[in-house]
C-alpha cells in the first residue's frame, strides 16, 4: 500500500474507531471537514501541520498515522529499510521515514527525518487524549527547535528531550539538509491518571 493510501485509510479507520463523524473530527482538530474528506479519499496530500492536528485530535502520535494496522498478521519485530514507510511533506519537502516495525506492539516509535535547509514547520501540539514524550537526536547538520518561548540550537550529536504539549517550531537555519532521529513514546491520559 502506498503512503497516501495508508494515510487515507488510517485517518478514516481511526476516526471511525473513535466514533467521530467528519464534522466531529473537524471540530476537534481545527482541520476543515472538506480537507479531512479529501485526505480520506486520497485527493490531496496533507501537510505535516495538518497531520499533526489530526493525530492530536485522534489521541495518537503523527508516526502512528503511518503505521499499517496489521489485523491478523503475525507481529514481525524486524523492519527492513526497504519496507519502511517514507512520506514527504508537500509544504516544506521534509522527508519522514517510519523506522519502527509497524506490526510489532511497542511503547517506543522511531522516525528519521531529512529536513531541507532554510525550511520551518510549526506544530501546535495540544494533545487531548495522550501525553507524548519525544527526543530529537541530530545526526547531521543543525536544527533550531523552539518549544513555547524557549529555543535551542542543536548541532550533530546533540539530543533534546521534550513533551509534546505546546507549540513546537522546527527550523533548519543551515545551508545543508539536516538529518535527525525522533524517539517517541505515548501514554494515554487515562493510563496516566489511573496509576
Amino acid at each position: 500500500m502506498n503512503v497516501e493510501a495508508l494515510l487515507a485509510k488510517r485517518v478514516r479507520d481511526l476516526r471511525k474507531a473513535h466514533g467521530h463523524t467528519l464534522d466531529d473530527l473537524a471540530e476537534a482538530s481545527g482541520v476543515s471537514r472538506s480537507t479531512i474528506s479529501l485526505i480520506e479519499r486520497q485527493e490531496i496530500s496533507p501537510t505535516a501541520v495538518v497531520l499533526n492536528k489530526l493525530a492530536d485530535a485522534l489521541g495518537v502520535t503523527m508516526a502512528a498515522l503511518f503505521a499499517d494496522d496489521a489485523n491478523g498478521v503475525a507481529q514481525e519485530p524486524l523492519a527492513r529499510r526497504a519496507d519502511q514507510q517514507t512520506w514527504q511533506d508537500p509544504a516544506t519537502g521534509y522527508l519522514r521515514r517510519h523506522v519502527s516495525p509497524v506490526s510489532f506492539a511497542s511503547p517506543l516509535e522511531l522516525v528519521e527525518v531529512s529536513f531541507p535547509a532554510g525550511e520551518s514547520v510549526t506544530f501546535d501540539n495540544v494533545t487531548r487524549l495522550a501525553v507524548t514524550h519525544q527526543q530529537v537526536w541530530v545526526l547531521e547538520g543543525e536544527m533550531s527547535i523552539s518549544i513555547g518561548e524557549t529555543a535551542w540550537h542543536l548541532k550533530a550529536g546533540d539530543c533534546l528531550a521534550m513533551v509534546l504539549d505546546q507549540q513546537i517550531v522546527f527550523h533548519n537555519p543551515g545551508r545543508k539538509p539536516a538529518r535527525y532521529a525522533l524517539a517517541l513514546t505515548t501514554v494515554s491520559t487515562t493510563q496516566r491518571t489511573t496509576k
